[in-house]
């Protein structure tokens, strides 16, 4: 436990200074996390075999020309361009013809693709809503450590029925539904103070959709280490595990978010 709040405490001091400095600070923090998401992915050794070391250096590069995308438009969600995703596919794939043996396989080069278009499009788009306004990224940081604690919390205290026990054998669901309802109402509240104080029953049904939608990027990343037998991706926070440990639920919220936010 002391490790788990110490590796807590570290993480908090250098997060939150990072995300009220924004800026190039916080631009290139986002892009060191999406680099170690991707090697998290890239370890998990019975998704697929090892990579020759060239491919994972182009897959990091690509990440990071996704990641680092345009964050002043909408040309695919948020600022993601087709170009950067031509590029991805055109280095990823090509190389599959001349390896003459197995060690890199066009399947290979579909969990190389797949692993890099989903984190880069999730931490560029983690950018630009920062860029955009820290609030709504506070907002969107609400939503996913409400949900968490609090369907941790309640659902120790009056949780009966398991929710998907063969994914996560700790989660119930009434700490499900309890989390989702306290993390909508906390949300919604600072969302009404801090950001706009209109359209209060679309923001509440926002809150809610975004919460539930964390919930289950939780249980897909639950699943990715259960079909690894993992118990977390990496220990790069004692106590915590890996990037994608932590950002599991923010991931799903954030893509969640490029879909509702037009309609806010």
């Amino acid at each position: 436990m002391k490790k788990r709040i110490i590796s807590a405490i570290v993480a908090l001091i250098i997060v939150v200074p990072l995300i009220i400095l924004g800026g190039k600070p916080y631009i290139i923090g986002v892009g060191i996390l999406s680099v170690l998401g991707l090697k998290e992915l890239i370890d998990l050794k019975k998704s697929h075999k090892t990579y020759p070391d060239i491919m994972i250096v182009i897959a990091y590069i690509c990440l990071l020309l996704l990641v680092y995308s345009e964050f002043d438009g909408y040309s695919i969600a948020f600022g993601l361009t087709y170009r950067g995703l031509a590029i991805t596919l055109l280095a990823l794939f090509i190389p599959t013809v001349l390896y003459k043996d197995e060690r890199y396989t066009a399947r290979d080069a579909f969990y190389l693709a797949a692993s890099v278009i989903f984190l880069g499009l999730v931490f560029n788009s983690i950018i630009l809503i920062r860029v955009l306004d820290i609030w709504h990224l506070v907002y969107l940081l609400l939503i996913t450590t409400m949900t968490d604690i609090f369907a941790m919390l309640l659902g120790k205290l009056v949780g009966k029925h398991k929710l998907i026990p063969h994914v996560s054998p700790n989660k119930t669901v009434e700490g499900s539904v309890l989390g989702s309802v306290v993390a909508t109402i906390i949300a919604t509240v600072f969302y009404l103070i801090m950001i706009s104080n209109t359209h209060i029953v679309k923001i509440i049904l926002i809150s809610l959709c975004l919460s539930v939608v964390g919930q289950f990027g939780d249980l897909l990343f639950s699943k990715i280490k259960r079909e690894n037998d993992i118990k977390d991706f990496s220990n790069i926070m004692p106590g915590h595990g890996g990037i994608l440990d932590r950002l599991d639920s923010l991931i799903f919220v954030v893509l969640a978010y490029i879909i509702l936010f037009t309609v806010i």
